[in-house]
């Protein structure tokens, strides 16, 4: 099975107000495109808001490292397909892959890997997840990505073939 079929997915309709003076989806815009449809899955696929973590534990999580590369540019008015999973945890880490293809699923976009800390809120220092919040991370976890935070260029040769063994 082609792991990107454990993916959530959402669509979205990039936005004229989001694009640069060249009509290409803004940079920093891609950030939100891609947390507001993690957003919206998680409860969907998972049946947990991660709101809730927040609230019970008094803990959260917090980027601290993105790595992201523009492959094509999302024009205003296009239809895009956001796929999300994490494809790293352990006891205070969490990788978040993100992916925006075409439509289609033929042309890969852009892809970001969004690592996370667990931090406790009342004292801003790292903490390691709850038995709760592992149990969250096992169901979400998507196997196969082969993650290395150093590998990331291989990563998007890997997910361009597995896009179109996904199609194909």
């Amino acid at each position: 099975m082609n792991m990107l079929s454990e993916y959530p997915e959402s669509t979205a309709i990039i936005r004229f107000q989001d694009c640069d003076p060249l009509g290409h989806l803004n940079n920093a815009k891609y950030f939100d495109y891609f947390f507001n449809s993690r957003e919206d899955l998680v409860p969907e696929k998972y049946g947990v808001n991660p709101v809730t973590f927040f609230k019970k534990y008094q803990s959260g999580w917090v980027i601290y490292n993105h790595q992201i590369s523009y492959l094509r540019s999302a024009l205003p008015g296009e239809r895009v397909a956001i796929r999300s999973g994490i494809i790293f945890y352990d006891h205070d880490t969490v990788v978040t892959e993100y992916l925006m293809t075409d439509l289609s699923r033929q042309q890969l976009m852009a892809v970001l890997w969004a690592t996370s800390k667990f931090i406790d809120g009342k004292t801003g220092k790292k903490s390691t997840h709850p038995e709760e919040v592992v149990a969250f991370l096992e169901r979400a976890y998507i196997p196969g990505a082969d993650y290395h935070p150093t590998k990331f260029q291989d990563r998007i040769r890997v997910v361009k073939t597995l896009l179109s063994e996904l199609v194909g």
